[in-house]
């Protein structure tokens, strides 16, 4: 295991909207660094369907819309005070980036892919749907995420988020995935998993 008292970071967030190949990269540096490796959207669907909130056959994944916000938060949160206590993890989730905000000892990486036929094409073979499917789930997916957000965590926006930044938006909604709020921005489609792994090490000095 690299111990993190050697490396210029202590924890990683990796955020990254569908097909952006968040958690190729988040299981490729747990494995390298031998970091705990946690995903957001695993821990979510099996909650969804331990509850019967989501079908367990379905091939795709599901809306957050599908939780409590009281839920939600409680992960959310759960995740900042794990990177404000703990060393050692690898964070894999749409809002680790941002509940990382003005943590010190957090490299924030942002993982995203500039052609989104490519997205899509990555979602139609991960899942085994159609082009259609695909692009339904994720578009649809992603405004409905961002409208709950938007609307749970002005607050924390204001709270968490640099002032320079806090007017960020994307159409109507807060600006998750803003490239200046992270300390690596990767794009998926000019950098295959090795490289992009590769360009994270140098950053953490390894």
């Amino acid at each position: 295991m690299v111990d993190p008292k050697t490396t210029k970071y202590r924890n990683i967030t990796i955020s990254g909207i569908p097909g952006c190949g968040s958690s190729t990269l988040g299981k490729g540096i747990s494995k390298k660094l031998e970091w705990e490796y946690f995903s957001g959207g695993d821990f979510m669907r099996k909650y969804a369907i331990e509850k019967n909130l989501f079908d367990k056959n379905s091939k795709v994944h599901h809306l957050a819309t599908v939780y409590s916000d009281d839920f939600d938060r409680k992960v959310d949160y759960g995740m900042r005070e794990s990177l404000q206590t703990d060393s050692g993890r690898v964070l894999d989730s749409w809002l680790s980036g941002f509940t990382a905000q003005s943590i010190e000892g957090t490299l924030k990486i942002l993982v995203y892919c500039s052609s989104d036929e490519i997205r899509v094409d990555r979602i139609v073979n991960r899942d085994g749907i159609s082009i259609k499917e695909a692009k339904r789930h994720i578009f649809e997916r992603e405004d409905k995420n961002l409208e709950k957000w938007t609307r749970m965590y002005k607050k924390e926006w204001d709270k968490w988020v640099p002032e320079k930044y806090r007017d960020k938006r994307k159409g109507k909604f807060l600006d998750f995935y803003c490239p200046e709020l992270y300390d690596l921005a990767i794009d998926t489609f000019s950098n295959n998993k090795e490289e992009t792994l590769k360009i994270v090490l140098k950053e953490m000095g390894l």
